[in-house]
């Protein structure tokens, strides 16, 4: 008795590139390309999240420092800054409270904001947040 074999499509050469696709989901292996995807996303999604926090976590050191460096030139020039770059080159003293322009974990600068919102605050410094607008509710304070 001879068993017969499955016939087997034939497949010219240019027919073979676009027929990869079609091969790779049929039958079985679709649950393999599934798996992949879903392993594929959730390996972004956790890339992101961690990123997201990171840059969170840098926007408020860089917060914490302005604020102490705005702490330090009021009390030596009894006024709050106009900008972060009288932090950097204040006038009239040789001192630099910052070395820099702060900027914020996505690389924009921070905003000081003299005197502060809040009564008892001498002055705010804000991130304009993930989405770079002071106009969307995600600012970093």
């Amino acid at each position: 008795m001879s068993r017969r074999r499955k016939s087997q499509p034939i497949l010219l050469p240019w027919e073979r590139e676009s027929a990869w696709l079609a091969e790779l989901v049929s039958g079985r292996r679709w649950r393999t390309v599934l798996l992949a995807a879903c392993f594929l996303g959730a390996v972004v999604f956790a890339y992101r999240s961690a990123d997201r926090h990171a840059r969170i976590r840098a926007t408020r050191a860089a917060i914490a420092e302005t604020e102490r460096a705005v702490e330090l030139f009021v009390a030596e020039l009894g006024r709050c800054p106009r900008s972060t770059f009288e932090l950097v080159h204040p006038p009239k003293t040789g001192a630099h409270y910052l070395h820099a322009a702060p900027i914020d974990g996505w690389g924009r600068p921070l905003y000081v904001r003299c005197p502060g919102q809040d009564p008892k605050d001498l002055a705010e410094v804000v991130s304009a947040g993930p989405s770079g607008s002071f106009l969307r509710d995600d600012h970093i304070l």
